[in-house]
């Protein structure tokens, strides 16, 4: 869709969020293109990584979800866009030059609902508890919510499983959570992860 464009190259895709970061470290695109739904790193932290380390590189949400808490998340680690999945392929061209250009760009029902809404409480709430936790704590929430062991998640990350339990004490306690299912609930209800996502909890 996107290779039709005169004026825009596809210079990489990626599978994982992981992925996502380490492509953008190597190819150094303008605009990333990023999906929520993404395995062991998911869209928003792939996003809040991009942003941190590569502050000129703009990062559009493309979702099939405009829930609340996806979209003040993006926002507030940085997204300048959030579309939804069913735009058309004209408002994807527009974004990514709109955006380019340093202006947002936003899907005209989640404009709407920017403009009219100011945050709730409730929203307010959820996004300073996510702010309070670590990237490293992030990544290991969503492991977890993903269903993975704690090996798995050591393997994945590079760290000692002792390094993982101990994140995995520090979520709980920071979050006032005590077993896996809560973690898993919160990680969705903070779009941390989509349920769609959610493999299996152990």
């Amino acid at each position: 869709m996107l290779e039709a464009e005169a004026d825009l190259e596809v210079v990489g895709e990626a599978q994982t969020g992981r992925q996502a970061v380490e492509l953008t470290r190597k190819l150094r695109p303008a605009v990333v293109v990023m999906d929520i739904a993404m395995p062991l790193l998911n869209g928003l932290e792939a996003t809040r990584q991009i942003r941190k380390a590569f502050p000129d590189t703009k990062v559009i949400i493309l979702s099939a979800h405009s829930d609340d808490a996806y979209v003040d998340q993006a926002i507030g680690i940085g997204a300048v866009g959030f579309l939804l999945k069913q735009t058309s392929s004209q408002n994807l061209s527009v974004a990514i030059r709109e955006v380019q250009k340093g202006n947002t760009f936003f899907s005209a029902s989640i404009s709407k609902r920017l403009h009219d809404q100011k945050a709730s409480a409730k929203g307010g709430a959820l996004r300073k508890k996510v702010a309070r936790l670590s990237s490293r704590e992030l990544e290991v929430l969503q492991l977890i919510a993903e269903g993975k062991a704690n090996k798995e998640t050591a393997t994945e990350l590079g760290i000692s499983i002792k390094t993982v339990e101990k994140h995995r004490q520090n979520l709980m306690a920071k979050l006032n959570i005590h077993e896996i299912s809560g973690l898993t609930r919160y990680a969705i209800g903070a779009g941390i992860i989509e349920s769609s996502v959610q493999l299996t909890i152990r």
